[in-house]
């Protein structure tokens, strides 16, 4: 199905139409389910209970595959299952399926497709701080619009720089709660041994340097919303205490005893896929489906590239400090080849490398009218050269094993030279290493347990 192009003179419709495809599930004891998987709404495929597809196989992963709708076929992303998926013999990690048989362990899926379903979109081309014309971002805010009211706790997952704090908080402000706290931690920024006391709060005398009581994020939210951006860099063994809050709605101070009741709505974010990493054993299966009661995908700016003159302006008018009239007048003086090298580009950081093309346009141009050098310079940054690695001994790869494995075996092996390497190169000193490597000290320390190397470094 060729998608809707989105402009001024075909304005919003409300709907859109979708493709659909029909999966027939059959199960090892014969039983037999249908499910209809629509474009823009991909489904879980696993053994637990909490898939959108659920297999009654024991030879299936919990989080096994998930299944999205496309055009050509329907998509199967294998999610490091342990006995994959398989189409005419061939070990699938993420392909297109045009028709026929996909099996999952001992279940079979049958696919076929089916007649285009129709998909809503909001009639406005902004939800809060949100900004975009494009049908993918319409689809999204019309969700978003059905959620605001709820209390129902959101995991939203896109690629960085494309907006997943900006999405909390506008739902937040379209909610009941929005005349309450917004409270932002981010689990990637904290050092693992303060997250705990950063979450819940502490008492006075809990630790050295407790030298009186603090009130943690959850308590900082009380009646609002608290969102956890980067949840997938939450340590595995303070999981189950985030856990145990989320489902006693209730909370402990770090040296106290006394349990604290909380009203929160929680909101959480990642760029991981955490379903691979629950296979894996990095992230707790019954955290992860407390998560995601409603699972919210972000597009990609490379998929949204009609969005790009709505963007531009947006993000012209908050550089010039809101002068609106200047921002349009700038966007109108850019020419065509101008736009064409804007769509062109990969925009791997999203909005934020866009964000960042403005703001470094404007700061360059000798004047800030629309006949200036601005037209010239806004432009992304250019792509650094690629460092290319001294030629060294060929991989050993294998390709009588699946993809999927020998990718896992290639980068544990990785990862343990690297280690010792540089825990070599630094004598021994821990803290020196993992500077050097750019990775948290804790983090370091744990790799070193994970593939059993020396830990009793100085530092």
């Amino acid at each position: 199905m060729t998608p809707e192009k989105t402009t001024e003179e075909n304005a919003p419709t409300g709907v859109r139409g979708v493709t659909r495809w029909h999966v027939v599930v059959s199960s090892p004891g014969g039983t037999k389910t249908a499910f209809d998987v629509i474009e823009g709404s991909p489904m879980r495929v696993g053994s637990n209970p909490s898939n959108d597809i659920v297999l009654s196989d024991a030879t299936a992963s919990r989080v096994h595959a998930e299944l999205l709708a496309e055009g050509a076929g329907l998509r199967v992303v294998d999610l490091g299952s342990t006995n994959g998926c398989w189409y005419k013999g061939v070990r699938l990690a993420d392909a297109v399926v045009p028709s026929g048989t996909v099996s999952m362990g001992e279940s079979q899926l049958l696919i076929s497709s089916e007649a285009p379903a129709v998909e809503p979109l909001a009639v406005v081309a902004r939800f809060g701080s949100l900004v975009g014309k494009s049908l993918n971002m319409r689809a999204l805010f019309h969700k978003l619009s059905l959620i605001a009211g709820s209390n129902s706790t959101v995991l939203i997952q896109a690629e960085s720089g494309s907006g997943k704090e900006l999405v909390a908080r506008s739902l937040h402000e379209a909610g009941e709660r929005k005349t309450k706290p917004y409270v932002v931690f981010d689990c990637a920024s904290a050092a693992p041994t303060l997250i705990e006391s950063a979450l819940f709060g502490h008492e006075k005398g809990a630790f050295t340097g407790a030298i009186s009581r603090k009130l943690g994020c959850f308590e900082e939210a009380e009646g609002g919303t608290l969102f956890l951006d980067e949840i997938g860099e939450l340590p595995l063994e303070l999981q189950p205490r985030l856990l145990r809050a989320i489902d006693s709605r209730e909370i402990r101070r770090v040296g106290g005893d006394k349990p604290i009741p909380i009203d929160v709505r929680l909101m959480a974010a990642t760029h991981r896929d955490l379903s691979r990493e629950v296979n894996q054993g990095q992230f707790r299966e019954d955290l992860y489906y407390r998560l995601a009661v409603v699972r919210l995908r972000i597009p990609p700016l490379r998929d949204r590239l009609d969005d790009l003159p709505v963007l531009v302006e947006h993000l012209m008018v908050q550089a010039l400090d809101g002068d609106r009239t200047k921002a349009t007048a700038l966007v109108s003086a850019m020419t065509p080849a101008q736009w064409e090298r804007l769509r062109k580009h990969p925009w791997r950081g999203n909005v934020r490398e866009l964000r960042n093309a403005v703001e470094r346009s404007l700061a360059m141009s000798t004047s800030l009218n629309p006949t200036s050098d601005f037209q010239q310079l806004i432009a992304p940054a250019a792509s650094p050269p690629v460092a290319r690695p001294p030629p060294g001994p060929a991989l050993a790869v294998s390709l009588d094993h699946p993809f999927l494995e020998q990718k896992q075996q290639l980068l544990e092996r990785f990862e343990a030279e690297y280690l010792d390497g540089m825990l070599t190169r630094h004598l021994g000193n821990l803290s020196r290493a993992a500077a050097n490597a750019g990775i948290d000290r804790m983090y370091f320390k744990r790799l070193l347990k994970k593939y059993g190397l020396p830990r009793d470094a100085p530092g």
